[in-house]
C-alpha cells in the first residue's frame, strides 16, 4: 500500500508540474519541466512502469 500511495502522490505531483508548464514561459517553464521529469521518473521507480504522458489529467483518470 505504501508503495502504490508513493507513485500515485508522485503522479499528482507530475500534474502539478505539467499545469506550470502549460501556464509559464520562461525559466519557470523549464524548472517546472525539469520537476514533471523528475517526478515521472520516481513514479516509474515506485510503480515499475512508466506512462507516456506523465501528469496529464486523461492519464491519470484511465489508471
Amino acid at each position: 500500500a505504501a508503495v502504490r500511495l508513493a507513485a500515485l502522490l508522485e503522479d499528482r505531483v507530475a500534474g502539478v508540474c505539467s499545469d506550470l508548464v502549460r501556464a509559464t514561459g520562461g525559466p519557470l517553464r523549464q524548472d517546472a519541466a525539469v520537476a514533471l521529469r523528475e517526478a515521472a521518473v520516481r513514479a516509474a521507480r515506485w510503480r515499475g512502469t512508466g506512462v507516456a504522458f506523465p501528469g496529464l489529467a486523461e492519464r491519470a483518470a484511465a489508471q
